[in-house]
């Protein structure tokens, strides 16, 4: 079976090599980083070629600036980070294509490394624009995609210019990416355990039919858990829930229990008479078993809850986690979500982090270093966990 050539496969000596990564990070108001996660997750790759001696060109999105500047979402807040984190200087260019930037770049050293300003400054981005893309390509030799969190999307930086340069490879991150989210989970070591979280059933519907067919249990978190609920005849109150996906709700329930699949759904809710997610604070809140009177909502899984998906955890040999267990971006309802942190941090198994807000969360909850692994793709993840082909990993070369 072929598999995705890596930067390890050519040889890129003093080549121009453009690199997408994903920098696309959170800035406070004061425009500084937030959360680096995905700064070191590019990091393996940018070192490797540049003890190589590649001329290493990075670029990426931050935002939606929708093809216009916006200095609000410009890249230069990255670079003295990015700069620490190596131990070497990064040139920064105020643009990414045109006859100054690619003038600057010429007169690139072996080893040097520069970073190029927003791409969506440049409405073609998106567009997959083939003379964007052109212009994009006249900056390198060889093209590197380590950006995953934008693999699903056919973009002109991550599709078009590997459609123009004979040279196009994977780097580190992407490698790691599709050895964990594709063959940890194809064929994982058994208990194989996976927990999903977040707002939508509707979002995850695909990603449960498919795991559960491996799985040996599915625990539900978050007001996914509430369509659940409605699923199973139980009235929800104010929670968030979408009782028009009742239906497949019902189905992944039936699928699950003709696979002999454990589907866990809480036992227990927190629930509280106001939510003010501006504020960051809830009014009253007590924690319920059963049916969720009218003025009220969840906002976490209960303790009865928390320890019984603990324990399942606790057996997992590989753990898959993708979403929140309630609104744990406030105090009062993070608990849900932290324990399942720290219950995965704790157990022996292989686990998972399927990018989005579990990253953040177990960010965090303090427990981020000690998983086996992190995906870095929201979307990208859930797509690839869902079995379909990402646009910006099969363009690239297979041995």
């Amino acid at each position: 079976m072929s598999r995705i050539k890596t930067i390890d496969d050519i040889p890129v000596s003093g080549k121009r090599v453009l690199v997408r990564v994903d920098f696309n990070v959170p800035l406070d108001s004061d425009g500084k980083v937030t959360d680096d996660t995905r700064i070191n997750a590019a990091l393996p790759t940018i070192l490797k070629l540049h003890h190589q001696g590649a001329k290493v060109i990075l670029v990426s999105h931050l935002g939606r600036p929708k093809g216009r500047r916006v200095e609000s979402m410009s890249l230069s807040p990255v670079v003295p980070i990015l700069s620490e984190k190596l131990c070497l200087p990064v040139l920064f260019l105020d643009d990414c294509v045109g006859v100054e930037v690619e003038a600057a770049l010429s007169g690139m050293s072996n080893g040097q490394i520069a970073l190029l300003e927003n791409l969506r400054f440049h409405a073609g981005e998106t567009e997959n624009d083939v003379d964007f893309s052109l212009q994009l390509s006249k900056l390198a030799e060889v093209f590197v995609n380590d950006a995953f969190g934008t693999a699903h999307r056919a973009h002109s930086s991550n599709f078009g210019v590997a459609q123009i340069l004979k040279v196009k490879v994977s780097g580190y991150l992407i490698e790691k990416e599709l050895e964990f989210l594709g063959n940890k989970t194809h064929s994982p070591e058994k208990p194989f355990i996976v927990i999903l979280g977040g707002a939508k059933v509707s979002d995850k519907i695909k990603v449960i039919d498919k795991l559960i067919e491996k799985a040996d249990a599915i625990i539900i978190g978050g007001a996914m858990a509430y369509t659940f609920a409605l699923a199973k005849g139980k009235r929800v109150g104010d929670s968030l829930s979408e009782p028009d996906k009742v239906n497949l709700a019902k189905s992944a329930l039936s699928k699950a229990d003709s696979r002999g699949v454990r589907f866990l759904l809480p036992v227990d809710t927190l629930v509280t008479d106001s939510l003010d997610f501006k504020s960051k604070s809830l009014g009253r809140t007590k924690v319920i078993e059963g049916d969720i009177a009218d003025g009220w909502e969840g906002v976490d899984i209960g303790p009865k809850t928390i320890e019984k998906y603990t324990q399942e955890v606790s057996a997992a040999r590989t753990v898959l986690w993708n979403g929140p267990m309630g609104v744990f971006e406030i105090n009062s309802s993070n608990k849900g979500t932290f324990a399942m942190a720290r219950a995965i941090a704790e157990s022996d198994a292989t686990s998972i982090i399927g990018g989005g807000d579990s990253v953040t969360a177990i960010n965090r909850s303090g427990y981020g270093d000690e998983v086996t692994f992190m995906s870095t793709g929201g979307g990208a993840s859930l797509e690839f966990l869902e079995g379909k082909e990402l646009p910006g990993v099969s363009i690239l070369d297979r041995t």
